[in-house]
């Protein structure tokens, strides 16, 4: 498995993009922070740092998050371009940064309040996640994974997926739109209590900022380390360019599952 997140999942030409995604909705991640708090068996009271391992971290966006939030970080991320992005936004700050996988993370066993995979869970055997999830945490506390998705009834995301649509017609989304609710029931050995949030939010972004945020994708349609795939992803490009404005405000959903270990 560490092979897939390493090799299939490598995304060491993409990490410099990532900086045009946008980050998740600020009042999920209260919201989170405030259950997260509520865990820990007898709870991990409001004035205490609640200890995060962030699985999968990338080049640290929902780290950062989590940072202004008062919390102590260990950042898990196997890509080293990736990671070394992540180090230097995040210089300074109380936060540990390690190279390993999401289920080998090498971090010691129920040390943590809360394990968090932001965009990452859909990378790696979510099975196998769960497991390292749960071995992670204290008793009582709670993991959380989340993703932000484009809202296609968004006008701008409309015609960015119809005009993908055109050039791809197989295109699909994968792993990561799927409900994750019967991957988490099925392993109701180590997590129950599942709590589902989305929030929608509009993020002001320009037409480039918008295709560098495109870079930042990878997916099976369009390899930008091959000829034919920057060929495909520049016909797109051009065609969204001449369909959207100069800059717009763009919806996007945070949706997040989160469970208590038993």
């Amino acid at each position: 498995m560490e092979k897939l997140v390493e090799q299939v999942w490598d995304y060491t030409k993409h990490a410099k993009f990532y900086s045009y995604r946008p980050n998740y909705a600020p009042k999920s991640i209260d919201m989170l922070v405030c259950l997260a708090h509520g865990g820990g068996g007898g709870g991990n009271p409001n004035n205490s740092s609640l200890k995060v391992a962030d699985i999968g971290a990338g080049t640290g966006n929902l780290s950062i998050m989590l940072l202004e939030r008062a919390c102590e970080v260990v950042s898990v991320e196997p890509n080293d371009a990736m990671r070394e992005i992540g180090i230097e936004r995040t210089k300074g700050q109380k936060i540990t940064w390690v190279r390993a996988t999401g289920i080998d993370s090498t971090l010691k066993a129920g040390e943590f309040d809360w394990v968090t995979f932001g965009s990452s869970f859909n990378v790696m055997d979510r099975n196998e996640a769960l497991v390292e999830a749960h071995r992670l945490l204290k008793k009582g506390s709670y993991f959380s994974c989340m993703w932000n998705h484009r809202d296609l009834n968004d006008p701008v995301q409309k015609i960015a997926e119809d005009t993908i649509v055109e050039f791809v017609p197989n295109y699909t989304r994968g792993t990561r739109r799927e409900d994750q609710r019967p991957i988490i029931e099925s392993r109701k050995d180590l997590f129950d209590n599942i709590i589902y949030l989305e929030e929608d939010f509009y993020f002001h972004q320009s037409i480039e900022n918008y295709i560098n945020a495109w870079k930042s994708v990878k997916n099976p349609y369009w390899d930008l380390e091959q000829a034919e795939g920057v060929e495909l992803f520049e016909k797109i490009s051009s065609k969204i360019r001449e369909r959207l404005p100069q800059e717009f405000d763009i919806k996007y959903t945070t949706r997040c599952w989160s469970a208590k270990k038993i």
